[in-house]
């Protein structure tokens, strides 16, 4: 009988530890693969809880004409530690993602309104899944995965998109490519395309070397 109250009394105290209702982000620390450490209880408000930009069309006057939003916990610090996230995805007409990659997450995107192609490449045998999606649509993109949204049609399209990370992370390989300094020759061995290409997407995208 003692045993059985003593591993109880574990059980519960294990249970009131591990019970903490909320770690809202304290962004003036440093950010670690475990999220942000937390801010005092005292100095939590509702403002930790609540974003608006969602609410604001995007930019998408730019190069792939096409503007994200998002709403991480680097700007939505009450995500911190519970394992969601979101953005706002406006794509102008022609607008495009481009092939692109969330290390940490798993994206879930549902269409407000327009329509969006979209499509990603499995890791094993270089599937493509593609599906032009309309107002209602949901489509998953598995983590890691390689993958892009593009508006064909003659009106602005919205998209929600949520994530399984409260820091999905992002990697556009395009931009991974081309904005930087990575020598073409490089570029060109591990791309196969030849160096009048590479400078021009380069020169494009704002690169050198």
């Amino acid at each position: 009988m003692l045993h059985v109250l003593f591993l109880f009394s574990l059980i519960l105290t294990s249970t009131h530890v591990l019970a903490q209702d909320f770690c809202v982000a304290n962004l003036k620390g440093v950010q670690t693969p475990s999220g942000y450490s937390c801010k005092m209880e005292s100095k939590v408000t509702i403002k930790d809880f609540v974003f608006t930009g969602l609410g604001v069309e995007g930019n998408t006057t730019n190069i792939i004409k096409a503007a994200v939003t998002p709403a991480f916990v680097g700007q939505f610090p009450g995500l911190n530690g519970l394992g969601i996230s979101a953005a706002r995805l406006d794509l102008a007409p022609g607008g495009v993602v481009p092939m692109h990659t969330h290390p940490a997450a798993t994206e879930l995107l549902y269409v407000e309104h327009g329509h969006i192609t979209a499509g990603f490449i499995s890791s094993s045998a270089n599937t493509v899944f593609l599906q032009t999606l309309k107002k209602g649509d949901i489509m998953v993109f598995p983590q890691g995965l390689f993958h892009f949204q593009i508006n064909f049609g003659k009106r602005p399209s919205l998209a929600i998109v949520n994530f399984n990370s409260p820091n999905p992370g992002l990697q556009i390989l395009d931009f991974a490519l081309f904005a930087n300094d990575l020598p073409s020759d490089l570029v060109e061995k591990t791309t196969f395309l030849d160096d009048a290409q590479v400078k021009k997407l380069k020169g494009v995208l704002g690169g050198s070397g």
